[in-house]
């Protein structure tokens, strides 16, 4: 009976770490988007080349958001044909 339970308890585990990671995706793309906007609109101020560097780190920080999600996908690919073995 204890075996059942224990199977139970890491299945629950892995459950509640695949929801987490699930629910990191949206704040990786906002957090990368905000601090490539961020970045980009400081070096503007600093240097004056008002919106140049801020346009360039958003578009920065959005390739960096998205390549965040494909990594993930990628590792959630790779874990679904390991569990199918």
């Amino acid at each position: 009976m204890r075996d059942g339970e224990g199977r139970s308890g890491e299945g629950r585990k892995g459950l509640w770490r695949q929801l987490f990671e699930a629910a990191t995706i949206p704040l990786n793309l906002v957090a990368a988007t905000f601090v490539g906007f961020a970045i980009g609109y400081g070096l503007d101020r600093l240097l004056g080349t008002s919106p140049y560097l801020t346009v360039l780190f958003l578009v920065l920080g959005i390739i960096a958001g998205f390549r965040e999600l494909f990594r993930y996908a990628r590792r959630m690919e790779r874990g679904d044909d390991k569990e199918d073995e």
